[in-house]
């Protein structure tokens, strides 16, 4: 696997679900990495707007 454009992250997740992810991969035949990337790009909006909150001045 290489890691071109990839970021390490440590999660904290349900062992089962951890479980059945691992194996769901396996019948895919493909990574975990793979599988939670498109689990991730399913879930997630197209694009996320982000805007900074404005600070009122109460003086």
């Amino acid at each position: 696997m290489t890691t071109d454009n990839k970021q390490r992250l440590t999660l904290f997740i349900n062992p089962a679900i951890a479980k059945h992810a691992k194996a769901e991969a396996i019948v895919e035949s493909i990574t975990l990495t793979s599988l939670v990337e498109k689990a991730l790009i399913s879930y997630l909006p197209k694009v996320t707007v982000i805007k900074k909150a404005e600070i009122i001045n109460s003086s």
